[in-house]
């Protein structure tokens, strides 16, 4: 008799115990656990329907649709719907694939075909750039809402691990040489681009955190702090502290003045009006403080120079504000309510955002690239010093908080502004 007949057999006993019964539905729970397989991950859920899909007519379909040479849709299309033109897309799309195994298109032990990349990719491109929720997508990919879930996450990180060395970079000593001419150009000697903040409005936040990351909007919020140049190049992204913190809360805690603190940035120098200077800065708002490394508009001013300086500064800080708008026309994600649960989610995404703007800038660009570089500002020299010591780091911080430097260099500007660039604004 075997072990289960034998156990049913004596639980049927009438004339056993309590404590024999309590024995013998131990021993039986106990079986009952062994001989359950445990379920692996990914296996098939009750009440689940398994939907033919046609994977392989679908990515047939895609790429007769946008990737052949004959195809449906214009390369104008193509650049409208993915933002950003075909030769780009597929150096991303191929580079993720070479870097992460869950991108390569594989066949299960049943035979069947799984997704392409394309077809993931192309998911995860109409979920950034329309901000439509994930099963949108399943008519035309032929794709999963749980697929394009987890496709998103491994794609925003592939991304991030693959290009953020690159395009998220601080600026080197080439950049540097080159910003410092555009600022010349246009009136600003030493100036670096343009900082703000922007928030990102947070749908899905846990009730018990809605307090912490509400501020002046009245919802929760997380904020990017970013610096940008005038072909809308983001060279600096800040990005996860609550909405409940204002600009100068996020500037303590960010690392924008790190490496010129720590002496591993390049120095600069410039002169104007007669003043020499050693930092490089970049044109704020009037939140920010009045430190060495940011120069404001003046709030009501007086006299002509005055107001003409008042016109240009906050012309040119424009660019912040217009890279922030090209940031969310082209992914529309980052423009509406964020609907994931998880910070480092929603922080991946960003980044990622942010890497991909930035490689659409590089690869179309707003400025011919030759014009960067037509005028090259004489007396912009790139430095190679290094402040390893405590001394020269508190030094260093205390030039980049300095007062007095701040409203030198503004009235200096005022008169660079009147005396060379008077028709330009």
């Amino acid at each position: 008799m075997s072990y289960r007949a034998s156990l049913f057999q004596r639980l049927l006993d009438e004339s056993s115990s309590d404590d024999d019964d309590e024995n013998y539905f131990a021993e039986a729970q106990k079986f009952q656990c062994y001989s359950e397989p445990e379920r692996k991950h990914g296996g098939s859920v009750p009440g689940h329907v398994v939907k033919y899909r046609d994977r392989e007519g679908g990515h047939l379909q895609m790429c007769q649709d946008y990737l052949e040479d004959d195809s449906t849709y214009s390369a104008t299309d193509f650049r409208r719907r993915y933002r950003m033109r075909r030769e780009l897309f597929k150096r991303i799309m191929d580079a993720v694939e070479d870097h992460d195994d869950y991108f390569k298109q594989k066949i299960n032990a049943a035979h069947t075909v799984g997704l392409s990349c394309f077809q993931k990719v192309t998911s995860v491109f109409r979920v950034l750039t329309y901000g439509i929720p994930a099963d949108a997508t399943d008519e035309y990919v032929r794709i999963g809402e749980s697929t394009v879930f987890e496709s998103l996450r491994k794609f925003v990180k592939a991304v991030i691990e693959l290009f953020e060395d690159e395009y998220l970079r601080s600026p080197n000593e080439n950049d540097v040489a080159r910003l410092l001419a555009i600022g010349e150009q246009r009136g600003f000697p030493g100036m670096l681009g343009c900082i703000d903040c922007m928030h990102w409005r947070w749908k899905n936040c846990p009730s018990g955190w809605a307090g912490q990351y509400s501020g002046h909007l009245h919802e929760p919020t997380i904020i990017l702090e970013a610096v940008a140049s005038q072909d809308l190049w983001i060279w600096h992204a800040f990005f996860g502290l609550p909405g409940s913190h204002n600009d100068i809360n996020v500037l303590h805690r960010s690392p924008l003045f790190a490496k010129l603190a720590e002496g591993q940035a390049p120095e600069v120098q410039y002169s104007i009006n007669g003043h020499d200077y050693k930092m490089g800065y970049y044109l704020a708002d009037g939140i920010y403080p009045s430190w060495a490394t940011f120069v404001k508009t003046i709030p009501a001013p007086q006299g002509n120079k005055r107001k003409y300086f008042a016109k240009a500064q906050e012309a040119v800080r424009k660019d912040v504000e217009r890279a922030f708008g090209d940031l969310q026309s082209r992914f529309a994600i980052v423009r509406g309510p964020a609907r994931y649960w998880d910070e480092e989610t929603l922080g991946d995404i960003m980044k990622a955002c942010v890497i991909m703007h930035n490689m659409i800038v590089e690869d179309e660009g707003e400025l011919d690239p030759n014009e960067r570089f037509e005028f090259g500002g004489e007396n912009v020299e790139p430095s190679h010093d290094q402040h390893p010591d405590l001394d020269n780091f508190i030094e260093t911080h205390k030039k980049i908080r300095d007062n007095e430097t701040h409203h030198q260099l503004q009235e200096d500007l005022v008169e660079h502004l009147w005396q060379h660039h008077a028709d330009q604004y």
